[in-house]
């Protein structure tokens, strides 16, 4: 349930149900309708994901916008805040380790993260996995071990190691063959055992149009769930990829990075499934830390601390109400 004031301004049909429910401890049948499902291993997360991905891409007043996020306190809050999935993303999780999204970050880290997310929320997880930390092989275990960390869906990459954020200087791809063997690794994992959303990132709009085209339908061809051709310049370029792509495609917002900063709304109507948030929360950390700190500096010679927020709101957002009103049912007498 979301605590935030402001409502989520998209609206998705459910995309699963079941028949019953039990809570009681007995045994009962569950029905259970998935949609959209890839691979040997059906995925609740992943068909949801998939779903909503689907739902948005036939609907131009719809699309899943959502702020990226770095460990289970912010993802949970991205949940309260009504969003409908949340993103693990490279450079939101580099920076909780204090580090430049530089590939830095291992999959054992990233595996980490998402475990800890999935205990946090109910919502589907989308987790980055960079170039997949290696060869194909590599790329088929990472999404394989994202799978079964709790991810709904994996992104993977073409660029070179050490990979870096697409909006920033230095990056390099490679070649064609590669980038598909990546790709095909990626689909195979998800096919052949448990299910899990495959978005496919090309960051080789740096060689020319045709070069970004012709990858995205290769992937497209390969069998990925989505595309995502990074650092668009503007409203045109965006409508045109959108149309000459033709499935759900992915795009993120970097406030002052190289995309037009267009609304969720705009991006919608030119066609696009998702919209990605990756530096929003990073810099609200950022500032409001930093303030917080200069607050607690200036207070120390004229008086209290400042209130940031009251006692009960600070127990109530990490979670202590919870763990109170459940450890009241198991109290006993010594």
């Amino acid at each position: 349930m979301s605590t935030s004031s402001v409502p989520y301004p998209f609206h998705f049909a459910s995309v699963a149900s079941s028949s019953t429910e039990s809570q009681d401890g007995n045994l009962t049948n569950v029905n259970l309708w998935l949609q959209d499902v890839r691979g040997r291993i059906p995925s609740l997360q992943a068909s949801r994901l998939r779903t909503l991905m689907l739902e948005a891409h036939k609907d131009p007043a719809k699309i899943l916008a959502h702020a990226c996020t770095y460990d289970g306190l912010s993802s949970r809050l991205v949940e309260e805040a009504g969003f409908p999935m949340v993103f693990l993303a490279g450079y939101a999780v580099s920076s909780s380790y204090g580090l430049p999204d530089t590939g830095y970050i291992a999959m054992a880290e990233m595996c980490d993260k998402i475990q800890e997310t999935f205990r946090q929320v109910s919502v589907p997880i989308m987790a980055d996995g960079d170039t997949g930390y290696g060869s194909p092989m590599n790329v088929k275990r990472t999404v394989e071990s994202f799978a079964a960390a709790g991810a709904a869906g994996v992104m993977i990459e073409d660029q070179q190691w050490p990979k870096r954020c697409g909006h920033t200087k230095g990056k390099g791809v490679v070649s064609r063959e590669e980038a598909f063997a990546r790709i095909q690794a990626a689909c195979d994992a998800r096919n052949e055992g448990r299910d899990i959303f495959i978005l496919a990132r090309t960051d080789s709009l740096i060689l020319g149009w045709e070069e970004a085209m012709a990858r995205a339908q290769e992937f497209k061809r390969i069998g990925v769930d989505a595309i995502f051709v990074e650092a668009l310049p503007d409203r045109d370029a965006m409508k045109r990829c959108a149309e000459e792509v033709g499935i759900p495609v992915f795009a993120n917002i970097i406030e002052g990075g190289k995309t037009e900063n267009l609304s969720a709304k705009d991006l919608a109507e030119l066609g696009y499934s998702a919209v990605a948030y990756p530096w929003t929360l990073v810099a609200a950390h950022l500032k409001s830390i930093r303030e917080a700190l200069d607050g607690l500096k200036k207070s120390m010679t004229v008086g209290a601390p400042p209130m940031i927020l009251s006692y009960d709101e600070v127990c109530e957002g990490v979670g202590f109400n919870k763990y109170w009103e459940r450890e009241e049912k198991y109290k006993y007498n010594t």
